[in-house]
């Protein structure tokens, strides 16, 4: 009876109930918003990549190591001698290893170097491996594959020519022009820094900087009125050539996607770095070991998962902050609704006296307001979490393909769950001090008629 009458009351107040129901909601929406993206972007995070032992590459810093060969942000200072990845390799328990060769770009998105392997023996996620969504890994120097977002964004499709540029990021000085490369294959995607990469063999990335540093002392030798003559000429070739790269050949899609393999080492020099993968894992320290000391040149080698841990750890005090921020939210919603039910208590003291006249006792009257507390609370948890879910729909794609987190649109967590049970706990404790204060009012202040 009074569940019932408190629902009948709460009814009965419908605009100020509303505006409370809505606060409730949007602070409980916005609190599991940033739980649950604060949980998988954790997740995201540390599946950037998986199954990989080892990253190698120039001593420098465990997590610029990672945040250059992994994320792809910042630059490497050095670079590894390819005998010594030649070397490392053949040591016993490796049981594959991926080159990367970074520092080449095109159109803001990063240009990779690498090797057949990395189709093969990459993984991310749950130990994922890379599929993909149309076309095939390159054959040869002349062919690149994409990343799904590179693909997306830029509208590109197999057969399509590309120009890689030299340097990272959207500004570049110098295009290599001369070698354009076509498009094998396009990846599916991972929500990771592998679908805004381009992938080109390690051959490609040799033959483009070897022909641009000879094309550049040609132009030095040559005498003035030859250069100017040439340049003219050039461009206007280079304009001819822009227009064909940006078109689809029917011709050329059929002879790249029917190409024989060729070399995708060519005369590799340096790398980045390498991925090692171990046949056992008690390999693993004892080659990191022997790697941290070699003695040819200066190498660092990391445990991705360790180094992703230490990474995070370091975000920590934001996580903090956005969970406190969140909560300081939730919490001036309840006093909102503490505000409006003591403002209408004064307005209600003629309706409670009413109950007490016809046998209502104190706790009835303190438990038909806590009730009414309780409800609101639980109806504004109800829809916060179907704004919850109707935002993770709006959300999903875009936070995807713009910054790799991938929201699981799955059922509320155990600690989700705990998170509403302490917001309506609370409500039930701020709704008890209206309840507290009706219970000590007389029946006669009840009736009388102040003026």
């Amino acid at each position: 009876m009074l569940v019932k009458l408190a629902w009948k009351s709460t009814l009965n107040r419908k605009a100020s109930v509303a505006l409370t129901l809505v606060t409730i909601a949007i602070s409980v929406m916005l609190l599991l918003a940033v739980e649950r993206v604060r949980q998988d972007a954790k997740s995201s995070f540390a599946n950037t990549i998986s199954g990989t032992d080892l990253i190698v590459g120039a001593r420098t810093g465990d997590i610029q190591l990672l945040l250059s060969s992994v994320f792809r942000i910042g630059h490497a200072n050095n670079a590894v001698q390819w005998q010594s990845y030649e070397y490392i390799k053949a040591q016993r328990g490796v049981a594959w290893s991926i080159p990367i060769s970074l520092g080449d770009s095109h159109k803001g998105f990063a240009v990779l170097g690498t090797d057949d392997n990395y189709f093969k023996h990459y993984q991310y996620g749950k130990k994922q491996h890379l599929t993909f969504k149309a076309g095939r890994a390159f054959h040869n120097p002349q062919e690149v594959v994409l990343g799904a977002t590179v693909a997306k964004q830029l509208g590109y499709k197999l057969g399509q020519k590309i120009v890689i540029s030299h340097g990272m990021g959207n500004t570049s000085f110098h295009h290599h022009d001369d070698n354009p490369l076509v498009i094998s294959g396009i990846l599916a995607a991972t929500g990771t820094p592998v679908d805004k990469t381009l992938h080109v063999p390690l051959s490609a990335i040799e033959k483009m900087h070897s022909t641009g540093h000879s094309k550049t002392s040609r132009q030095i030798s040559r005498p003035q009125h030859t250069a100017n003559h040439d340049d003219e000429h050039e461009h206007e070739h280079e304009h001819e050539h822009e227009h064909e790269h940006g078109s689809t050949n029917n011709s050329a899609l059929l002879h790249n996607l029917n190409s024989t393999p060729g070399d995708l080492i060519g005369s590799t020099k340096q790398i980045t770095a390498f991925l090692l993968g171990f046949e056992s894992p008690l390999y693993t320290l004892q080659v990191r070991r022997n790697i941290n000391l070699y003695k040819d040149e200066p190498l660092l080698a990391i445990m991705p998962g360790v180094t992703l841990r230490e990474l995070w750890a370091m975000l920590d005090i934001v996580e903090k902050i956005l969970l406190l921020i969140t909560l300081a939210v939730v919490l001036i919603s309840l006093l909102g609704m503490l505000t409006s039910l003591l403002a209408t208590l004064n307005q209600r003291r003629r309706e409670l006296a009413i109950l007490r006249s016809v046998g209502a006792r104190p706790w009835h009257i303190f438990t038909l307001l806590v009730s009414e507390a309780i409800l609101i609370t639980v109806l504004g948890c109800i829809f916060g979490v179907a704004l919850f879910y109707a935002l993770l729909i709006a959300a999903q794609s875009a936070l995807q393909s713009q910054f790799g987190v991938v929201l699981s649109f799955s059922p509320l967590s155990a600690y989700e769950l705990t998170l509403l049970s302490v917001i309506i706990g609370a409500g039930t404790l701020i709704g008890a001090i209206p309840a507290a204060r009706a219970y000590f009012y007389s029946l006669a202040d009840g009736m009388q008629i102040k003026t």
